[in-house]
């Protein structure tokens, strides 16, 4: 949705794909980070966003021992327009995004429409099939397919593109619990202990909670019942004993099995994969979501004008991998060490909680907190709008701010 606002606010004529007759689905990524903040503000939507239902995230901290706690990461410290990670229901700011693209005459949404196959000419990548909710079936031709179809992409599965994995030893389950004001409002709590990881995630009217446990615990959770997951919550965190019966079974418990991955080359002749699509990354820090959007507009500021040459060169779509490869590696890296020092340790049984020397060091030294904020906040090589897709700031009925 973002690389085809950008790209009809080119001049581009643009047509997205959504196989779903909404975007109303849970636990997808909600977090909004501060470059993404600042990205909305500079396509004159930062406005319109402010309206939408949302809590924000100032700090990210791990308890040690009661009533206390040891700060990670200290949004507050960045020097950025909006210091914090705002929580948002993606199918607001999918609905957002779209509005805002559907104000741009070449751009088309075309919901119930699910890409099934590429339309190959030759060795080139040529456009899509189609199926409707209804079953019929289509075609559309394009100079240009962009893959943002997440880590199952039938596009970079159907074109070939080879990936390399990296193991990620545990998977997450997610689910809801209610709220009471006693609720820290702005600080994302990871609890460790018991071989588990529980992330606590304040939203407006209720907690959403990620359980992270050993790959492949999915069928022996559910095997054990709704009890039995409402006993091991308890036991990480007894604070939460009290609202577990809101979990009525195990349907209310979602499971992600992570993944993560990278493909060796994001194209072929026509065809460009970005987001998930061309590197699925660990839910860890909750950067996913951000690095995609970085790479829609990278995507949208290298390849606009060839696309209104109507000559997209798998040279030009080198390009984008080339300025976001580097930033993608390295939060990967951190991303493996932090499974090995952290979440390995952890759920191995090896360790009850951070590593002694970190939790020391961040007590000694606080303003240490500024790095893990500005690499889940900004994160490495920050994209800007470019100048043909900014606007000034409007209100949410597109009249430009005094």
């Amino acid at each position: 949705m973002v690389s085809g606002l950008l790209l009809a606010r080119a001049g581009v004529e643009v047509t997205v794909l959504e196989k779903h007759g909404d975007f109303l689905r849970d636990f997808r990524g909600d977090t909004v980070h501060p470059s993404t903040l600042r990205l909305l503000d500079e396509l004159g939507l930062g406005d319109r966003f402010a309206k939408l239902p949302q809590n924000r995230i100032h700090e990210i901290a791990f308890p040690v021992g009661e009533n206390r706690r040891v700060v990670f990461g200290d949004l507050r410290r960045l020097k950025v327009r909006h210091p914090y990670i705002a929580m948002v229901p993606q199918w607001d700011l999918l609905t957002l995004l779209a509005d805002a693209a559907a104000e741009e005459p070449g751009f088309t949404l075309r919901m119930r429409t699910e890409a099934t196959d590429l339309i190959r000419e030759a060795d080139r990548v040529a456009g899509v099939r189609y199926r409707t909710e209804d079953g019929r079936t289509g075609e559309i031709r394009a100079d240009l397919t962009i893959a943002c179809d997440g880590r199952w992409s039938m596009a970079r599965r159907r074109a070939g593109l080879p990936a390399k994995e990296f193991p990620v030893p545990f998977d997450v389950w997610w689910f809801r619990l209610p709220r009471t004001p006693e609720d820290e409002a702005a600080t994302l709590t990871p609890m460790l202990g018991g071989n588990r990881i529980m992330v606590v995630i304040p939203r407006e009217t209720h907690l959403q909670i990620g359980y992270l446990a050993g790959k492949g615990l999915d069928p022996e959770l559910r095997a054990a019942g709704i009890t039995g997951f409402r006993r091991e919550i308890a036991q990480i965190n007894p604070a939460l004993a009290g609202r577990t019966d809101a979990l009525e079974s195990m349907d209310d418990v979602k499971h992600l099995d992570v993944r993560m991955d990278r493909l060796r080359r994001w194209h072929r002749d026509g065809l460009l994969c970005i987001g998930d699509a061309a590197h699925a990354m660990s839910p860890l820090g909750g950067v996913g979501i951000n690095l995609a959007v970085q790479d829609a507009v990278a995507a949208a500021t290298l390849l606009a004008e060839p696309l209104r040459r109507g000559t997209v060169t798998p040279e030009a779509l080198a390009g984008v991998h080339a300025r976001r490869l580097l930033p993608t590696f390295l939060v990967q890296s951190l991303q493996r060490l932090m499974h090995q020092i952290l979440a390995v340790p952890v759920i191995a049984g090896r360790r009850t909680g951070p590593p002694r020397a970190l939790l020391a060091l961040l007590r000694v030294f606080p303003q240490l907190s500024y790095v893990p904020a500005y690499l889940i906040g900004v994160g490495l090589r920050p994209e800007h709008a470019p100048a043909f897709a900014r606007r000034p700031a409007t209100g949410a009925h597109g009249a430009a701010r005094q």
